[in-house]
């Protein structure tokens, strides 16, 4: 009886949990189908009684405010190049650097690691400025470069991957150099495949915190044209004459949805490349 009882008020909390997690997501997805009037209704209207295109259109034609022809779309693909970007150097950068710092031995190979987890604990905005200072002097403002450069590195995900291939055995590293392994071959064909969970952890937070980057982009961006899709929208809503919540509501739904495809697609591999990573070595 009481593990029944157990059973039920732990389903109960889990419940409780799931809506209040996902109540603000509804809000917004239901609220980008509201007119202005409606949006701003108290008390407020949590089924849309007159839904509506009208802010997906406004946010896709909204050209007359700017010289650009349909500017959110470039937004939208300015976001997707600087994230993959990102998220691509982020992956090969962090299997190389964990890698080395996992399973080979060199002087100062520990300073190294304590020097990438002490990156991790600087707070973004004090590097704002020494940044923004060497992408002015290489006039990389207003440019892709710009915008990806200062994560081509992820520290979080050198650290996870480091973590992760310290559990690989040395001594299937070492089989397979007897057999006549290449370095290469060795990090290709038998250390990646097993990290497989870790690489899929880094891909998803490395993506997500590139999507979600907002004011080095606002910083680095002064153009319309490369506005990335957070910057963009918020500009957009502040250029009419009153605040549009269903716009707004449309533009963060717009960009909700490659973070969601992602991780959809490594899923899979989340919660086992961070339950595993954070094993200590």
């Amino acid at each position: 009886m009481a593990n029944r009882w157990t059973f039920w008020i732990a389903w109960t909390l889990l419940g409780v949990a799931a809506i209040m997690a996902l109540a603000p997501l509804y809000w917004m997805i239901s609220g980008s189908f509201k007119l202005q009037q409606d949006a701003m209704q108290m008390p407020p209207e949590w089924f849309p009684k007159h839904p509506t295109l009208e802010n997906y259109r406004k946010l896709f034609t909204a050209g007359d405010l700017w010289s650009g022809h349909r500017p959110a779309l470039r937004w939208l693909a300015n976001s997707l190049i600087v994230a993959l970007c990102i998220s691509i150097s982020a992956v090969t950068t962090s299997a190389l650097a964990g890698y080395a710092l996992a399973k080979k031995r060199f002087r100062g190979r520990l300073f190294v690691f304590w020097a990438v987890v002490t990156t991790m604990m600087l707070p973004r905005q004090v590097a704002l400025m020494p940044l923004y200072l060497l992408i002015v002097q290489l006039d990389w403002v207003d440019s892709y470069a710009g915008l990806i450069a200062p994560y081509l590195c992820f520290p979080f995900g050198i650290f996870l991957m480091r973590q992760f291939m310290e559990q690989i055995p040395d001594e299937l590293i070492s089989a397979a150099r007897i057999d006549g392994a290449t370095e290469w071959h060795v990090f290709w064909y038998i250390v990646l495949p097993m990290a497989k969970p870790a690489l899929g952890a880094v891909a998803i937070f490395s993506f997500m915190g590139a999507w979600n980057e907002y004011l080095w982009q606002l910083i680095v961006t002064n153009r319309p044209e490369m506005y990335t899709l957070p910057v963009g929208v918020s500009k957009l809503v502040s250029t009419l004459t009153s605040f549009d919540l269903g716009l707004a509501m449309a533009g963060a739904t717009v960009a909700f949805l490659p973070m969601l495809a992602v991780f959809v697609m490594f899923q899979r591999y989340f919660v086992k490349g961070i339950s595993v990573g954070a094993l200590k070595g």
